[in-house]
């Protein structure tokens, strides 16, 4: 039986991806990936394409830039949702000049809601040096101000290292 929400974090290209696929893959559950990323220029193309090729023909994709909310209000409880990841929807609010703070609250709000099983996958960004320029750190506060209200929420918080996963609170997977 999988929690209802597990919050998978590390930092870039950790393996949190795969940690969190592998926690859902083996369910009775129908698999659900709910894909953020804005494709900038071909590395990004070759990442997805790199996930997508992990992902069996058991996963349905949904591709969402921001509107995470409206997807989550629509699942159920015989799903099993890996959001990857909200460091990129993230991305994608302040980008667009959106009001991050209520984009956090839908979001957050649309979690609780939701009667799927869900895995989301975030970026820790709080372990740098603090940047030098004002749009990295709106960036670097917001997303560590969601980590936080994420693993507060989580019935399960695993950390990812070098492909390594350390379980934070809950369960072990």
């Amino acid at each position: 039986m999988l929690p209802s929400l597990t919050f998978v974090l590390g930092g870039a290209a950790s393996g949190k991806s795969l940690v969190a696929e592998n926690i859902i893959y083996n369910s009775d559950l129908q698999l659900v990936y709910v894909a953020t990323s804005r494709i900038f220029d071909d590395e990004m193309q070759t990442k997805i394409n790199t996930h997508i090729a992990r992902r069996d023909a058991r996963w349905t994709t949904i591709s969402v830039e921001k509107d995470i909310p409206e997807v989550l209000v629509k699942l159920t409880n015989n799903q099993a949702v890996l959001i990857d990841c909200v460091t990129m929807w993230l991305t994608n609010i302040i980008l667009d000049g959106d009001d991050v703070d209520l984009a956090q609250s839908n979001f957050l709000r649309a979690l609780t809601a939701s009667s799927a099983s869900l895995v989301v996958v975030s970026n820790e960004v709080g372990q740098g040096i603090v940047p030098d320029n004002a749009l990295s750190r709106q960036f670097r506060e917001a997303q560590g101000r969601l980590n936080i209200a994420l693993a507060a929420r989580a019935d399960c918080v695993i950390h990812v290292v070098a492909g390594l996963s350390h379980v934070l609170k809950g369960p072990n997977q």
